[in-house]
């Protein structure tokens, strides 16, 4: 005689590992886009230094040198993604798994599963895409690592970019060949409100940060980035949960987000993105 066991479920749900962005340590909102769509900033031109005609002899009526004008140029920044996502949970659905499939609950974890994500993974690709400073793809080892991150430190240094605040973005596989590195030491007594952001240490002054290799381009080795050259804004995020709406008996979830990054001409040199080597 077959025996019908009993089945108990438990009210626990198996959630999947996720990470908070990092992408605040890279980036920032230093412009307004409300009520636009599209910013334009200026970027104005220097003159040239010329010896000075102390006596008056030259060719130029101003001791100075040549009157020349300053050129203003404009650089457009217009948001290109509206994205949006939406869901219904049904009242015997949330009732009948001991209401573990809930609204609220349902929309942090998309929120946090997969519209951080996909966030993350633009503004990387827009860096990598448009750092100043690209090397050849290289294979790094735990012997050349510390060199090549040297040679990204020497290039912001030359590009004039501040040397506070720099950031050191590495996936998982480069972290570990820096912890076997004979020559890397990283600084690891950090405050606690930098480890809370991600940081996980120090290193020649940049702040070390790991991201999942999900997260990152491909072949992805490492970026050293000044936050100043990249603006990542979010324009509209809007998140709402009705319930009972006409058609469905239960909640109704739906999400929309504007968000891009730019990275700016005159500040391009201050993100060195090296890429390795199939």
């Amino acid at each position: 005689m077959a025996v019908n066991l009993a089945v108990k479920f438990m009210p626990f749900v198996d959630e999947k590992f996720s990470q908070d962005s990092k992408k605040s340590l890279v980036t920032n909102n230093d412009f307004d886009w409300s009520s636009a769509n599209t910013v334009k900033i200026y970027k104005i031109t220097t003159a040239e230094m010329t010896d000075y005609d102390r006596n008056g002899t030259g060719a130029s009526p101003s001791r100075y040198g040549t009157v020349s004008g300053l050129d203003a140029a404009t650089e457009e920044l217009s948001i290109a993604n509206d994205r949006s996502f939406t869901f219904a949970i049904d009242k015997l659905d949330s009732d009948e798994t001991v209401y573990q499939l809930q609204a609220a609950s349902a929309l942090e974890r998309q929120i946090r599963e997969v519209v951080i994500p996909e966030i993350d993974n633009y503004v990387y690709d827009t860096m990598a895409e448009n750092a100043g400073t690209k090397p050849a793809a290289a294979e790094l080892t735990a012997e050349n690592i510390y060199g090549e991150i040297l040679k990204a430190s020497e290039a912001l240094d030359n590009a004039n970019a501040p040397e506070t605040e720099r950031v050191l973005i590495v996936s998982p596989e480069t972290y570990a060949l820096m912890k076997k590195s004979p020559e890397i030491i990283i600084d690891s007594e950090i405050g606690a409100d930098m480890r809370a952001k991600g940081v996980i240490g120090m290193l020649d002054g940049a702040s070390v940060v790991k991201v999942p290799a999900n997260r990152l381009p491909e072949n992805f080795g490492f970026m050293l980035a000044h936050p100043s050259a990249t603006v990542a804004p979010t324009k509209l995020e809007d998140y709402k949960i009705h319930e009972d709406p006409p058609g469905i008996s239960g909640s109704l979830v739906e999400g929309r987000i504007s968000y891009d990054a730019f990275v700016l001409d005159n500040k391009a040199k201050a993100i060195y993105y090296q890429e390795v080597s199939d």
